[in-house]
């Protein structure tokens, strides 16, 4: 398939004439503008973009893209948006979805449309509650969270959504926040990646789950607490005086002090994206005791779905003469008078 024509755009050709309907101070408004930025610098075209997405706060993002767009059921967004690839492989698709719509109900087919490794741009929602039904606690939420269907706490452990990307098979994974100046770069990381690409973003629930990432998302001094993953540099934090190395003993990570820019020395390991051992355990490193890691995790891209399909079909077809007649003539037939 030839790459399609990259042509000039703003971000006012990506905006719609529709209300945007979130809560005022939604990280969702942030991770809007972060999209209509970064596609005119990709060269996109609005008329080549689909927008799909399930049920949920996040999945109201295709009424305010300027481009194709499917508002589609709870969960299931992952198989449509596979059907869409399939039936037209040169649509640039990006698949919308959030913690409870892409975890809860829809895990299977998110894992499957990871597993698959069908080539789109997959942008997961975290805000670790059910926002859009007035704020349960939803696949992510933390041990103990409070909330109308779990008022004592829950007690469930929160799945992953990184680690369930690698676990399913993802060859791209990227996490970023929604207001962090470099979600952008992180979100051109996985236009270009050609296959599924999983972009988890951490997303503020001003109404149901406020501030819950000022850890290391906080305007000002979260920079010590977040770590962001650049290929082929070392992984330093801190301002450079704290790095990520790994303990050949126990086989994990372990957090170094980093003397005078010496970082050699200190045994900080270089990022390689293509990686897939270093990506497991930076998406299950518990934040605290390390930084959050951010930006592109893992990236090491093989053939995709839509193209392996194509070559299948293109292979039984060889040689052969569409006849339809003939191949209901085809078997055991016979003709009613």
């Amino acid at each position: 398939m030839n790459a399609p024509a990259k042509i000039e755009t703003t971000l006012k050709d990506w905006e719609t004439d529709q209300e945007v309907r979130w809560c005022p101070g939604c990280g969702d408004y942030a991770i809007l503008k972060a999209v209509q930025r970064t596609l005119p610098q990709l060269g996109a075209n609005p008329a080549n973009t689909c927008f799909i997405s399930g049920i949920g706060c996040s999945s109201r993002f295709p009424y305010y893209m300027e481009t194709y767009g499917f508002h589609t059921i709870h969960g299931r967004a992952p198989a449509f948006a596979t059907g869409a690839k399939l039936a037209n492989p040169d649509l640039d698709i990006w698949l919308v979805t959030g913690d409870g719509d892409g975890l809860s109900i829809g895990g299977n087919h998110l894992m499957h449309v990871l597993r698959r490794n069908v080539n789109m741009q997959i942008m997961l929602f975290n805000n670790e509650i059910y926002g859009l039904t007035k704020g349960q606690y939803s696949p992510t939420s933390r041990e103990g969270t409070r909330s109308p269907s779990t008022p004592l706490g829950s007690v469930d452990h929160p799945a992953r959504p990184a680690a369930f990307a690698l676990g399913a098979g993802a060859r791209f994974v990227g996490r970023g926040f929604d207001v962090s100046k470099n979600l952008p770069d992180v979100l051109k990381a996985a236009h270009a990646h050609q296959g599924a690409a999983f972009v988890e973003i951490f997303q503020n629930c001003i109404v149901y789950n406020k501030d819950v990432f000022n850890d290391f998302a906080a305007p000002k001094g979260a920079e010590d607490r977040q770590l962001w993953l650049e290929n082929g540099q070392p992984m330093l934090f801190a301002g450079g005086t704290k790095g990520i190395a790994l303990d050949k003993d126990n086989l994990c990570l372990k957090v170094v002090d980093v003397e005078g820019d010496d970082w050699e020395t200190a045994g900080v390991i270089v990022h390689d994206v293509t990686n897939r051992s270093i990506a497991h355990m930076l998406v299950e490193l518990p934040f605290g005791p390390f930084p959050m890691a951010l930006g592109v995790l893992y990236d090491d891209p093989r053939p995709s779905y839509e193209v392996s399909v194509a070559a299948e079909r293109e292979k039984a077809i060889a040689g052969k003469q569409a006849n339809l007649a003939k191949l209901l003539g085809t078997g055991q037939t016979w003709t009613v008078e």
